[in-house]
């Protein structure tokens, strides 16, 4: 394994004990995501093949955005989720933060729709965000490329 591979193991695992964490109790600790957002992007600075540029604005877009969507719903967007996606796109820069929130945002749409047409769960039911962003995260990290190829020349 290269040391790529070795940082983003470092980030799968922390997106695993976030999504575990987040199912349970509904929070996302800063003491995972705060050093993620830092480590990313030192990694991405300097290591990581996204570049500092990429890993800064990955950082703050996709920080930035979950923030006014956190205003704007007067909290149905949580600090923890912001923080999260703060720290993915540090780690793989702002293409596959974007790539990560639109496949969060499905995965939690699908799964949600399923919640309450079969378990009888209300719109107003809680559903951790996290775990989606996590698993869009890992899709767009491993897949990414070929996702947005496919959605480029989709139509044509």
């Amino acid at each position: 394994m290269n040391i790529n591979g070795l940082i983003y193991s470092l980030l799968y695992s922390s997106l695993i004990v976030v999504t575990f964490i987040d199912l349970e109790h509904q929070i996302i600790p800063d003491r995972i995501t705060l050093p993620g957002i830092l480590i990313g992007f030192v990694l991405g600075a300097t290591v990581l093949p996204v570049g500092w540029q990429n890993s800064l604005i990955g950082l703050f877009l996709g920080g930035g955005l979950f923030y006014l969507v956190a205003v704007l719903s007067r909290g149905g967007m949580g600090g923890g989720d912001i923080k999260l996606i703060a720290m993915i796109g540090a780690f793989l820069g702002w293409q596959s933060a974007l790539l990560t929130i639109f496949l969060g945002a499905l995965a939690g749409s699908v799964v949600g729709l399923f919640l309450m047409a079969f378990k009888g769960k209300g719109r107003k039911h809680p559903v951790p965000f996290g775990p989606f962003l996590a698993l869009g995260a890992v899709a767009a990290l491993f897949w990414g490329n070929y996702i947005i190829n496919w959605y480029i020349n989709f139509g044509r």
